[in-house]
């Protein structure tokens, strides 16, 4: 029987984390989709930087009311990674793609991969500090 090691509970909270904003997204609900980022979160993303849990937020409620509206993620996540001593850090590299409303597949060039920074916070819960994503 196999056990669950401290690491193994970490790990599936960080992996929670970021599953609860793919839910957000398949829900095209801007407000659940930062509840689970820092207040000074950054989003780094070609063409664009959003600073700040609010601008996210806002840039999230556009795309959902425009081009993003009926939009999910496919992809997963391929790793996660803790820092320090501590181990109240962490970093998860994913390969994602937006599927479009209307789409069964998502072109080759739409795939990204993501780097998502995480934050423990004193009461022990998992919040995205830092999202960025480049071609894949």
């Amino acid at each position: 029987m196999a056990t669950t090691t401290t690491q193994d509970v970490a790990e599936q909270q960080v992996r929670s984390v970021i599953d609860a904003v793919y839910a957000a997204w398949a829900a095209n609900d801007a407000d659940a989709f930062v509840a689970v980022y820092t207040p000074d979160a950054t989003a780094a993303l070609p063409g664009s930087f959003r600073d700040g849990r609010e601008q996210i937020r806002a840039a999230m409620a556009a795309g959902f009311e425009g081009p993003l509206k009926g939009s999910t993620v496919r992809g997963g996540i391929d790793g996660v990674r803790f820092l320090g001593e501590c181990r109240d850090a962490a970093v998860a590299v994913a390969r994602n793609a937006v599927v479009l409303a209307g789409e069964t597949e998502v072109p080759d060039d739409r795939w990204v991969r993501a780097t998502w920074a995480l934050e423990r916070t004193g009461d022990g819960v998992w919040q995205v500090a830092a999202y960025h994503n480049c071609a894949d």
